[in-house]
């Protein structure tokens, strides 16, 4: 007998075993759906592009040494010390201010108290007012600029600045209401009830209690309002007197008889205001220890 021993085939380890066919489809997919969606990647920098460069060509153009719009001839500061010495371009800025102070402070006052009535009422009619409230939000605007102007006219009320006060006041109530509205059904109702038990009034506690709660909802609101309303145009346009006009107003009448470069020093300096504006309204519920601003925005 030969002292060589036979060798005996053995079983294929799990590892050199071939993987059955389902898994291999199932790995092929799975790194088909890990890699990046170029053709997704490239329409949104497209949309990015074309959204953003225009702003970026104003902005640019508002610091050119030369007036021109088309030719970028070095960094100064000339349109910016221009527009500081227009009576009437300070004049408008002046007026949109006042309207954006008016405009916020009514349309916080009249959004917090309706909201605070929408989520304590239990009856259907409350249901309906909620519903009703969205109603500003989806209609065109200019539909409502062409109402309001409609409504001031039938009423024989001269457009001036008044009337654009009352317009966006209007206008800002559905956007404060709807934020608050989620925020206020947030709250436990038991700590008003707490406190009317130690012998508050229903004043007394919405007073002390339920309103610091909703301190930073209300420093928000403030802060979106107040940027919405100081940029915006077709509101003011349709309700707008002959004069002090808004800032928003003023530029387009200005824009008509051919674009200046003070024009871009203008709205780079409202872009960069309302871009700080919209910032600090989603940083305000942060600083107060409570959710993102955009839970806030969204009604979470």
């Amino acid at each position: 007998m030969s002292s060589e021993s036979t060798a005996v085939p053995t079983a294929p380890t799990a590892a050199a075993r071939p993987a059955p066919k389902g898994a291999t489809v199932r790995r092929s997919r799975r790194r088909r759906a890990e890699r990046r969606p170029r053709f997704a990647i490239a329409v949104t920098v497209c949309f990015f592009a074309l959204l953003y460069l225009p702003i970026g060509v104003v902005a640019l153009f508002s610091f050119n040494a030369q007036k021109s719009l088309t030719v970028f001839k070095g960094f100064s500061l000339r349109w910016y010390q221009a527009f500081a010495h227009d009576d009437l371009l300070l004049g408008s800025l002046g007026t949109s201010l006042r309207i954006s102070l008016v405009a916020t402070v009514g349309s916080i006052v009249l959004g917090v108290t309706l909201a605070l009535g929408l989520v304590r009422s239990r009856n259907r009619l409350g249901s309906l007012a909620g519903l009703i409230m969205l109603v500003p939000l989806i209609t065109p605007e200019i539909v409502t600029g062409v109402a309001a102007m409609l409504l001031f006219k039938g009423v024989a009320v001269p457009l001036s600045t008044t009337t654009v006060m009352l317009s966006e006041i209007t206008f800002s109530i559905s956007y404060v209401t709807v934020i608050m509205r989620s925020r206020i059904a947030a709250l436990n109702p038991e700590v008003e009830e707490a406190a009317m038990d130690l012998g508050a009034t229903r004043w007394q506690a919405v007073r002390l209690v339920t309103l610091p709660a909703l301190l930073p909802g209300i420093l928000a609101c403030a802060v979106l309002v107040f940027a919405l309303v100081f940029d915006d145009f077709v509101l003011a346009y349709f309700t707008t007197g002959v004069d002090p006009q808004p800032l928003s107003v003023r530029i387009y009448s200005a824009i008509r008889f051919g674009v200046q470069p003070t024009i871009n020093a203008v709205g780079t300096l409202m872009l960069a205001g309302s871009v700080a504006l919209i910032a600090l309204a989603l940083a305000i519920p942060r600083l107060f220890g409570r959710r993102g601003g955009l839970d806030l925005l969204s009604g979470k």
